[in-house]
């Protein structure tokens, strides 16, 4: 299996920590580690040479620096930002054509995974499923909460059990819902939130992109050689990708038959907000959950995070986020944390 780790995204629900210079994935967010070096070491199963990153130019330093077990060879610089799905097929292309036959795994360096045995062993699981069925596969988590900042996947039926693990059909993908449906969702019990977590043999995948996106499909030929080789061409070429997610482009229009879901109990988060953070580090509803120099009286349920090299003070405040960092300082009410990134519309 080689894993491609999605390391090029913006961050900006979580300004003023998260900046274009420095997004969350490059953070210390709910330990002593970035998310991408967390992520990294999530995949100690695999060999350093096994493991893709997929990253915006700006950061090839800081990966670098961060990550210095992985070959640079494996470091996927994309020349421009074009979503998930020219990304996706662009890495895909570099291990067919690297590893022919070889199985993928997309995972993405901004989100939590708290349960780490559990992951490696879903993983082990959906590789089997790409090699022996030849399937398009996901690894999705129980929906806990009517959560509207995050897709859903319904349910179809199991269609075999596989390491004491049902294994079930893709009913039909759910984008991001308002209220009323999520909590529909979360009532009916047959759907899970979508992790973003795909497994596939990376020539699959591709004859799913020649299907749907041929026109990217082509492009993605002309970039990389038959050894693997990025292309003179593919800086140029890259740019004239259609700006696309993947779900969009690729997994909702393929026949569910050919998508099967494994669920798992990963301790799953996006980390989309601060309150999300908070929620990973506080064990009561009271805590409050602090970094730096700070002095709180009668404070109960914060996020006081003091970066600033000066000290922060609250006073009899509940439920509230305080952010000062050298780009910038937040205030807000911990519910409404998941507006930050309105901010910057």
């Amino acid at each position: 299996m080689k894993a491609v780790i999605l390391a090029g995204g913006g961050g900006t629900r979580l300004w003023p920590l998260s900046t274009p210079e420095k997004p969350k994935q490059f953070q210390k967010l709910v330990s002593e580690k970035t998310m991408l070096e967390e992520t990294v070491e999530r995949l100690d199963f695999l060999h350093a040479e096994d493991i893709y990153i997929a990253i915006n130019e700006k950061h090839l330093a800081l990966v670098k620096e961060l990550c210095p077990g992985i070959p640079e060879k494996n470091i996927i610089v994309e020349p421009a930002l074009r979503d998930t799905a020219p990304c996706i097929g662009f890495a895909a292309q570099i291990v067919a054509k690297r590893h022919p036959g070889e199985v993928m795994a997309i995972i993405y360096a901004d989100h939590l995974i708290k349960n780490k045995q559990e992951f490696q062993s879903k993983l082990k699981l959906a590789e089997k499923l790409a090699l022996t069925k030849n399937t398009l596969n996901i690894i999705e988590v129980e929906a806990t909460e009517p959560n509207i900042n995050y897709g859903y996947v319904k349910l179809g039926p199991i269609v075999e059990t596989a390491d004491n693990t049902p294994i079930y059909q893709l009913d039909s993908f759910k984008e991001k819902p308002d209220l009323p449906t999520a909590k529909k969702f979360l009532e009916a019990g047959n759907y899970l939130w979508n992790t973003g977590l795909y497994i596939w043999k990376a020539e699959t995948i591709l004859e799913y992109y020649q299907k749907y996106q041929p026109e990217t499909h082509e492009k993605l030929q002309k970039m990389v050689d038959s050894n693997g080789k990025i292309s003179n061409e593919a800086k140029n070429l890259y740019g004239t990708l259609e700006k696309n997610s993947l779900d969009y482009a690729i997994m909702e229009k393929i026949d569910p038959s050919n998508v099967l879901i494994i669920k798992g109990d990963l301790g799953w988060s996006d980390i989309g907000s601060f309150k999300a953070i908070w929620e990973e580090l506080a064990k009561s509803k009271e805590e409050n959950i602090t970094r730096g120099e700070t002095r709180l009286i009668g404070c109960s349920g914060c996020l006081i995070y003091a970066d600033n090299n000066e000290p922060v003070a609250g006073i009899s405040l509940t439920d509230t986020v305080i952010i000062d960092s050298p780009n910038g300082l937040l205030v807000c009410n911990k519910e409404d944390s998941k507006r930050v990134k309105d901010l910057n519309k």
